[in-house]
């Protein structure tokens, strides 16, 4: 499915964008009631955004301010006092087109907080009077405001320059808190009684996967394995394995392999993702890798520990102050291969039959990974 939505953004979004930028006039921001930021698809990146539209709600606090979504990634806009209504669509032609037409110029200001996508430039271009975007593929020809893409720093400060373009001042030194409902609470508060986790327990997060659409990012499941049977044996801690419900054989297999896994839980599609926002503030260390759940844990203010090969921790890496991103990739010719902002995903790209395959992330040692989580704990 994400490889069919990717491949028909790719052409038919390059198609539209040139086309219509054809009509397309620049024009200046007037007066600012309005505001759109359209942010549709990675978990990861809709968390490392919310800085920046925590700035826009202080630079416009009376400005009504709505973030256009899909049903991927709307549970990290929970609660957030920082928009007034979260709009959704589906990524297929009919609800597209549904929401351009019911928004047609509805809004004094668009963001659209997608790096590369083509989608979230042609909905900013038909709801926003004025539109900013970043400064890179058929669908700048769309914005008013063009920012340059700096993938040497965070994203976090990438999605900031957005705002910044328009001289508003701000910078941001951690993630905003996601948040959770109490029935979130008292659904995560029972798992973890029903696993006799007790309120005083040293646990720490382990999230082996990653999405599906580079699942390359993964660190061996039999290192995870011996990972943890040497932090339980160090440090006297319970382990919980999150992930997604397909990730449940993933953590099962690390479960046969370790020694202690009676002090490990498997909590993959047990809880959902505003449970697993809670479950992240029962914990003490969070470690895992490139993926969603490292920037959900660093957004709750744990220790995490991310582990990178394919992308860079530069761009990427658990923000915050004390958190880590392991790499060391230089060991591969490729790395880092991941740049989200050119279009570029790729599974790893030695043959999957070949010793090399994974070789930046298979460079990172247990002994590698022990050694920070000294520094965490």
């Amino acid at each position: 499915m994400v490889l069919v939505v990717k491949f028909v953004d790719k052409w038919l979004g390059n198609l539209l964008c040139n086309f219509l930028g054809l009509f397309h006039k620049g024009k200046k921001i007037g007066s600012v009631n309005k505001i759109i930021v359209v942010q549709l698809w990675g978990i990861g990146e809709t968390i490392l955004m919310l800085p920046a539209l925590e700035a826009l709600r202080k630079e416009y606090p009376k400005a009504q301010i709505d973030v256009l979504a899909t049903a991927r990634n709307k549970d990290v806009f929970y609660d957030n006092k920082n928009l007034d209504n979260l709009q959704l669509i589906k990524l297929n032609p009919f609800s597209i087109i549904k929401f351009m037409i019911k928004n047609l110029k509805k809004y004094d200001l668009a963001f659209d907080m997608e790096e590369y996508l083509n989608v979230s430039a042609l909905a900013s271009f038909f709801a926003g009077k004025s539109i900013v975007g970043y400064s890179h593929g058929a669908r700048v020809k769309l914005y008013d405001y063009k920012v340059k893409y700096n993938d040497k720093q965070h994203a976090v400060q990438t999605f900031l320059d957005l705002v910044r373009e328009l001289k508003i001042n701000y910078d941001a030194d951690k993630l905003s808190n996601l948040n959770y409902s109490k029935n979130d609470k008292n659904k995560v508060d029972s798992f973890l009684k029903n696993n006799e986790i007790k309120s005083n327990d040293f646990l720490v997060c382990v999230a082996p996967g990653a999405a599906e659409s580079a699942k390359a990012r993964m660190w061996p499941f039999d290192m995870y394995a011996e990972l943890c049977d040497e932090i339980i044996l160090k440090y006297a801690v319970k382990i919980v394995f999150t992930g997604i419900p397909e990730e449940n054989d993933l953590i099962k297999s690390i479960q046969e392999k370790m020694e202690h896994k009676d002090k490990t839980i498997n909590a993959a599609g047990q809880i959902n993702l505003n449970q697993l926002f809670c479950l992240m503030t029962k914990c003490k260390l969070f470690i895992g890798n490139d993926s969603g759940p490292m920037h959900i844990a660093a957004a709750q203010g744990i220790k995490t520990l991310g582990l990178f090969g394919p992308n860079s921790p530069v761009r990427f890496g658990p923000y915050g102050k004390g958190n880590i991103g392991l790499y060391k990739g230089y060991n591969c010719q490729f790395s880092p291969c991941i740049n989200v902002h050119k279009g570029q995903v790729p599974d790893c790209l030695y043959p999957r039959n070949s010793n090399d395959y994974q070789k930046c992330m298979k460079n990172i040692s247990v002994d590698d990974v022990l050694k920070e989580v000294e520094k965490l704990v």
